[in-house]
């Protein structure tokens, strides 16, 4: 039903957020983002220190060739300015689903329209252009922010995967899945362009 894909390198754009495909040029200005709030030290989340964004950079770029993905610098459309990045990852096509997710916004960007704007435009390129069944969001157990926020789209919560990740601290965290289906799709896009509006 769908083709083996390497993600085509896509550019998303709304009213608040443009959504550009990861490259080094986002380089400088990403770790500017990373260092609004200090992210690297969030314990409950997965950002890159700003001394090892070219590793982040570079592993980005594998794993798009690799087809498992696309990885975007989120743009603040009114600065112009880096805000952060998101990504789709662990793409399986073939089934017809990929997840959101290695997001993260400077914390100057956080509890604003961006996040929202962002995600509205990847899950309507998800399921209105790639014609995916379902969309995944995962997040850390104890990252009571992450989860409301991620129900607050219109996901749906389907179970917690234990001791799933270790965390750069050691840590063994346990995962809550979420989920979008096609089916939902309509009434969610609805939502949130609500929500925008």
């Amino acid at each position: 039903m769908f083709d083996k894909v390497v993600f085509e390198e896509v550019t998303l754009e709304g009213e608040y957020v443009r959504l550009e495909p990861l490259k080094d040029h986002h380089k400088e200005a990403l770790c500017q983002a990373i260092n609004d709030g200090e992210l690297w030290k969030l314990f409950v989340t997965k950002v890159p220190h700003p001394n090892d964004i070219d590793d982040f950079i570079q592993q980005a770029n594998a794993l798009h060739q690799a087809g498992d993905g696309l990885t975007f610098a989120t743009i603040d459309k009114t600065t112009g300015t880096v805000a952060g990045s998101t990504r789709f990852m662990k793409a399986d096509l073939n089934n017809g689903r990929v997840e959101i997710g290695f997001t993260f916004l400077g914390e100057s960007h956080q509890r604003t329209a961006l996040n929202t704007e962002a995600k509205l435009l990847m899950l309507m390129h998800s399921f209105e252009v790639l014609g995916v069944n379902r969309v995944e969001f995962l997040t850390d157990y104890l990252n009571t922010k992450s989860r409301n926020a991620i129900l607050r789209l219109g996901a749906k919560q389907e179970g917690i995967l234990r001791s799933h990740i270790v965390m750069p601290d050691g840590r063994i965290r346990d995962s809550v899945i979420f989920s979008i289906i096609n089916n939902e799709w309509p009434g969610v896009k609805q939502h949130l362009q609500y929500k925008l509006a």
